[in-house]
């Protein structure tokens, strides 16, 4: 069988993306990219554009004046079509859907009271798989790209690979006992409850796999790195991430009433939410709604949030035993030799990564998720090679600003921090600048001044130069792949996948949320 369709599609899309390239070089399109605010992605805008374009038409050309044989090369070849056409449409979502998306979000906040776009979770990730959906719905996938499409799941496998980067036993141990006693029996009995559910309920073995973990652990981020290993369908992860989003708002929304009305402290509710709430984009919401004048609330939640996703290893090594173990039912097998035999390499390629990771190698000993704070001159203050100077430190006018607005603030620890600032021109330690950040949420300067503020903080914290190489890695893999499995989700496939999903997501969540409401009542108290 010859698998290479002559189809002048792939020449065609490799010149749209050399074209592409070429404008954003050229300038052309800075209007364009200064309204998206993605100045920072021309680099990878023109690098990408080029080699993806220049790819394409290379073998675009081949496909038009050579005559193919059956072989591994004809298939090979006959996949870029495919995989062409999805860089295409990952292409509009990272540059185009993502950051516009967050300006509409951003603008609707003050009418809301919320930004929406930042809430709802409607980053890449999710519009990724919305417009695969759309594609493949609406206009259908072309038989030359068929094969292309089939591989684009090698896109979140290589993802949740350098998924393992972004977390390190380091940080775990730093985050006490409590959050890891507590975070770990709710991550793992929730797990077990919709693996026990779906088997009640006789669901998929794959489709409970994926359910649990984003349930369990961390939400969406979970169901992708879940799905491999278990193999789930592309329907079974668009109801996973459905159910995730829809109960994560309502929760979102819900949990501060609650806290309220239960007179919870910080240290209570953020303890709460970052157990409770799925998606952290939601925890975080939850934790500045409740406490909207300081981060003491959003502190303890991030702390949780992070305790719960360090576990995902663990889960993802749970699930993989568990599925051998199911598919293999009716069957005396010798676990250990079905486990070496089926276990997914790419699980030991994150479980390698996540162990280098922990090693330091990638990120300073002191870094949060990558970033680490660092006031120092060094820092601060750059010099080019033409003896231009470029200082971070903020300017006269700046700290004239600020210090004409510190009647505003009332709270001593916050005052203290904003005189530190106004001295030295720039945040003297970690403390201060959370102190900074309470300020700045809760809006109590002026806009303008609010601005100084993120400056600063931006100022002091810097991305490993690995770990922000990582995280741009992981986010077009991720792209890439969820668009690709976008685009093998049809609403005929929808349809008979039922509501299980759902009911077992509602079910699990509920008895998560008000588990861990019991729990911390009872045990947390304001002092930890």
């Amino acid at each position: 069988m010859i698998y290479t369709k002559k189809t002048p599609w792939t020449l065609i899309m490799g010149i749209i993306m050399v074209a592409y390239a070429y404008l954003v070089k050229s300038g052309v399109l800075e209007p364009l990219i200064k309204y998206l605010g993605t100045g920072k992605l021309t680099g990878e805008m023109v690098t990408l554009g080029y080699v993806f374009g220049g790819i394409a038409i290379v073998v675009g050309l081949l496909q038009l004046a050579v005559k193919f044989k059956e072989g591994h090369a004809d298939y090979y070849l006959s996949t870029i079509g495919g995989l062409t056409f999805i860089m295409l449409v990952a292409f509009v979502v990272k540059w185009g859907l993502d950051p516009q998306m967050s300006a509409w979000g951003k603008a609707a906040q003050p009418a809301l009271g919320f930004n929406f776009a930042s809430i709802m979770n409607l980053n890449y990730v999710v519009m990724g798989i919305i417009a695969g959906i759309i594609v493949v719905n609406v206009f259908k996938i072309p038989s030359w790209a068929e094969n292309g499409v089939r591989l684009s799941r090698l896109g979140l496998k290589t993802g949740v690979i350098l998924l393992g980067t972004l977390y390190s036993l380091a940080e775990l141990a730093q985050l006490g006992r409590l959050s890891v006693v507590l975070i770990g029996f709710f991550v793992l009995g929730s797990v077990g409850m919709v693996l026990w559910m779906g088997s009640r309920r006789k669901i998929p073995n794959s489709m409970g796999g994926v359910l649990s973990a984003g349930l369990g652990v961390c939400g969406v981020s979970a169901s992708v790195a879940a799905a491999p290993v278990v193999q789930a369908k592309s329907t079974e992860i668009a109801y996973t991430i459905g159910t995730i989003l829809l109960w994560g708002v309502l929760m979102m929304f819900i949990f501060p009433i609650v806290g309220k009305a239960l007179g919870m402290g910080y240290i209570q509710f953020g303890a709460w939410a970052g157990t409770g709430i799925l998606n952290s984009a939601q925890v975080a919401g939850a934790a500045l709604a409740f406490q909207p004048d300081g981060i003491e609330t959003l502190k303890v939640a991030e702390i949780f949030n992070i305790t719960r996703v360090l576990f995902l290893p663990i889960i993802v090594l749970w699930l993989a035993v568990w599925y051998v173990k199911r598919e293999q039912t009716g069957i005396k097998v010798n676990l250990g030799q079905v486990i070496v035999g089926k276990f997914p390499l790419f699980v030991i390629g994150f479980i390698l990564m996540f162990a280098l990771s922990s090693t330091g190698v990638f990120a300073p000993a002191q870094h949060y998720q990558g970033k680490f704070f660092d006031n120092s001159e060094a820092k601060l203050v750059k010099t080019d090679k033409e003896g231009k100077v470029t200082s971070k430190l903020l300017k006269d006018e700046e700290v004239a600003l600020l210090w004409k607005e510190a009647d505003k603030i009332q709270r001593e620890d916050q005052k203290k921090a904003l005189s530190g600032l106004v001295e030295n021109k720039k945040l003297m330690s970690i403390d201060d600048d959370n102190a900074l950040r309470g300020v700045a949420n809760a809006k109590i300067l002026s806009k303008e001044a609010n601005a100084i503020l993120k400056k600063a903080h931006g100022a002091v914290y810097h991305t490993a130069a690995k770990i922000g190489m990582f995280r741009d890695l992981i986010a077009w893999f991720f792209t890439f792949g969820l668009v690709g499995l976008g685009m093998q989700i049809t609403m005929s496939s929808i349809k008979q996948a039922g509501g299980q999903p759902l009911v077992i997501g509602s079910v699990v969540g509920t008895v998560k949320a008000v588990g861990s409401l019991i729990v911390v009542m009872m045990f947390v108290h304001e002092t930890i």
